[in-house]
């Protein structure tokens, strides 16, 4: 009887250990279970994050060339006006040489040839900038290209010819420069 006793009791702690490392086991499953989900929303979160950085990168580099487009065409027009200022200042200067080589009737061949070279020069120097002038006598009358400074009789042009030029217009490239003054027939 003592020999079945003992096998009780070692069967029951032997049950009770299995039972504990059971509820070990499960706990320790349980645990890394919620571990996992855990570490699974924490990628989620860290992934959701990522993207968001991302879009933020995407967004701001986009940004970035638009303000780098935006300010080359800045940069470029301010430099088109700038030079567009100096032209017409220029147009001003080849304006007045051509009215001087008007009233050369007295002057030396030597002065006047001298003002024929720096104005040919000049015209030069705006040709290859690309300022072209356009003929208008003749013409008809186009308020797009010809600024109306005054009309005059003709029996020579049909009314609403340009008769001839205050002063010359020219353009620049495809732009209208400057508008052709100019004196229309009635």
């Amino acid at each position: 009887m003592n020999d079945t006793k003992p096998n009780r009791d070692e069967t029951a702690q032997a049950g009770e250990a299995q039972s504990n490392a059971e509820q070990v086991a499960e706990r320790a499953e349980a645990e890394r279970q919620a571990e996992g989900e855990r570490l699974q929303a924490e990628n989620a979160r860290l992934k959701d994050e990522l993207r968001r950085g991302h879009e933020i990168y995407l967004r701001s580099l986009a940004d970035f060339d638009n303000y780098r487009r935006r300010i080359e065409r800045e940069r470029a027009s301010a430099v088109r006006a700038g030079k567009r200022e100096m032209i017409l200042s220029l147009l001003d200067v080849l304006d007045d040489f051509e009215r001087a080589l008007e009233h050369m009737d007295e002057a030396p061949a030597s002065v006047f040839e001298g003002l024929v070279a720096i104005q040919r020069r000049l015209a030069g120097a705006l040709e290859a900038q690309g300022v072209i002038p356009f003929e208008s006598v003749g013409q008809p009358f186009d308020p797009a290209l010809h600024e109306a400074v005054g009309s005059v009789e003709s029996d020579e042009q049909e009314p609403g010819a340009v008769l001839d030029e205050v002063s010359r217009g020219y353009r620049w490239g495809e732009e209208l420069l400057r508008p052709a003054r100019v004196r229309v027939a009635r």
